[in-house]
Parts: structure tokens; sequence; C-alpha cells
């Protein structure tokens, strides 16, 4: 009897195991696996740094000197840790890779429940982050234009969007996750450039007349919710780790030399650049402007114009290589949702 079954039980496996690469094949995260460890730097810096970064001196206005820095700190180091983490078990079961969050909620959760607690958080915060990106990217579009050409007519803020939309036209028919390693290499440099401009120019603007570090609420309640109001921009500054399984799962991995090893040297990296942007822009920023700074510190910066559009350019070309390494990977996530929720419709069966 046991005779019997075991070929059979084999011939399942080796069934199973054909599927999972077919579709492994399809899905534009796993169908190509030759990335480097600086695909891994670069996917890192372009999914982390946003356009939060120049809200971060705001955040040290909410919060305090003490608490600011206390808090932007933490933060660097818990998320790094946590990076860690998720580096480490993305191979934890051998022969296995966990190449997306589902499948590692699966492994702890059980295969119904770990669906139904990873894949709506995370297609909630892709779908969100992505229209961050889309509004932000319009914004500085606009802002952009207005500071070269002051004397035209004024655009609505949806037309700037859609224009910024439109590229994504273009850039969401690239067939998998390594093939936007160029858009997302352009996005990690702007990022760092933009983020020094930022924290160069407020330096060379010098510290201003009369400037007050005091809390701007006056009241108890009002210091309270402007506190975890720089705690919740804190937090959105350094999101990213949503894709993090993701952009692990595109690098070869074999039994002598696992995907970690390169993944964490790319991590490294990417965290001292992060560090780079934040807490120069974050201190320097507050430290010049006090409570007085902008929710985007390019808005305070109204001089010299020539760098202020520029960084804004930037601004835009960053979004746009974070938007697509976000959008890669809601696709997979909605995909997942629908095979899940409708076992009628399954859109990767026309490629078994």
């Amino acid at each position: 009897m046991a005779s019997s079954e075991s070929p059979q039980k084999t011939f399942m496996d080796e069934t199973a195991a054909a599927k999972q690469k077919a579709i492994d094949d399809w899905l534009p995260i796993t169908s190509s696996r030759n990335a480097k460890w600086w695909f891994s730097a670069f996917h890192n810096v372009t999914a982390m740094v946003g356009a939060g970064v120049l809200s971060l001196p705001y955040a040290m206005a909410e919060l305090g000197w003490g608490p600011g820095i206390a808090i932007l700190t933490l933060s660097w180091i818990i998320t790094f840790y946590t990076l860690w983490q998720m580096v480490e078990m993305h191979e934890i079961v051998p022969g296995k890779r966990f190449d997306r969050y589902h499948e590692l909620g699966q492994h702890a959760f059980g295969e119904k429940l770990g669906l139904w607690i990873v894949v709506p958080q995370q297609v909630i915060v892709e779908v969100g982050t992505d229209i961050v990106y889309m509004v932000t990217g319009g914004k500085s579009l606009q802002k952009f234009h207005n500071v070269v050409c002051p004397n035209c007519q004024p655009i609505r803020t949806s037309y700037f969007i859609m224009i910024f939309a439109s590229v994504h036209f273009v850039l969401s028919h690239l067939p998998n996750f390594n093939s936007i390693s160029g858009v997302s290499l352009a996005a990690a440099v702007m990022s760092l450039t933009y983020s020094t401009i930022a924290w160069v120019t407020s330096l060379q603007k010098g510290v201003q007349p009369n400037v007050d570090y005091s809390y701007k609420s006056k009241t108890s309640s009002g210091v309270m919710f402007d506190f975890f109001s720089g705690m919740g921009e804190v937090a959105f500054a350094f999101a990213g780790h949503n894709v993090v399984l993701e952009i692990q799962a595109t690098i070869p991995s074999t039994p002598e030399t696992p995907s970690k090893g390169p993944m964490w040297k790319g991590v490294i990296v990417a965290y001292i650049v992060v560090a780079l942007c934040y807490f120069p822009v974050a201190i320097i920023g507050y430290y010049v402007f006090g409570n007085a700074v902008n929710d985007n510190v390019l808005i305070t910066l109204e001089k010299p114009t020539w760098l202020i559009a520029a960084a804004n350019l930037f601004v835009v070309i960053h979004v746009i290589g974070s938007y697509q390494v976000q959008f890669n990977c809601f696709l997979v996530s909605l995909i997942i949702a629908f095979e899940f929720v409708s076992p009628y419709f399954s859109p990767w069966k026309k490629c078994l």
C-alpha cells in the first residue's frame, strides 16, 4: 500500500512544484532572479526614502528637540533591525524561499488565516502609498511649473496629477521587477540629491531671526495631538518594509551562496543613505527655521529659485521610481487576493 502511494505522492509534489514554478516565472517579481547586491541597495532606498523626508523638520517642530531626535534615532534602529529579520526569514525553511509576504504569513498562521492577515494589510499599505506618491508627484510638478514660470496661467493640481500618472502608463508595461532597476536607481540618486539640496540650502540660509523652538500649540491637548502627528510623520518616512521580501526574491540563491548575503550588503548601504538623507534634513531644517517650518521644507526655502525648482523636479523623478516599486508588488498582492477570494477566477491559469 505504501509503495503504491509513494510514487503518487512524488508525482503530486512534482506537479505542485512545476505549477508553482510556472506561476513564479509569470509574476513580475520572480520572473527574473539575476539581481546583484546593489539592486537591493537602490531598491530599498527607493522604497523607503520618499517625499516624507521633506516633512521631517515639521515633525521635529511638533515633537521638540529631545523627543524628536530620540524618535528619529529609534525609528532608524528599529526598522534596520526588523529589516534584518525579514532578510533572515526569507529562507528560514531549508529549500524554500518566501518570496512574498503572504507566503511567510501562511507559514506562520496557516494556509487560509495567513492570507487573511497579510494580503489585506499589504494591499492597503501599497495602495495608500501609491496614492500619496501620485499626489506628491503632481504637487511637486506643479511647484516646479510655478517656480519656473511664475507669470504663466495657473493650472489645477489635478491636471498635474494626471500628467504624473500618464508616465506610469508606459512604465507599468515593463515585464518584471529587474526591468525597472534603471528607474529605481535614478529615483535613489534623486532622493539623495533633493535631500542634500534641502539641508545644504537651509544651512546656507542660516538661522532665521527670532527663531522659536517652542511647541506651536499652546494647549496641552494641542501639544499632545501634534506629538502624535509628528510620530506619524516619522513613521511614514520610515515606510518601505512592505516590499523587502519581493526585493530579495529577485536575487539568485543557492545552498552555498544564499540570497541573504548580497541582500544584507545592499541593506547596509541603503540604511547609510537613509541616515544621510533623514538626519541632516530633520535636524538642520528645524535648527534653521524652528516651528515656522512648513510641512514641506522646500516650500519654506523660496530661494534660490533655480535650486528649488530643480529639487522639486528631483522629487518628481524619485516618486516615479518609488511608485513603480510599490506598484509591482501591489499587482502581485492583487492577483493573490483575486485567487483567494474567487476560486472561479484565476488570472494565472492561462499561463499553466
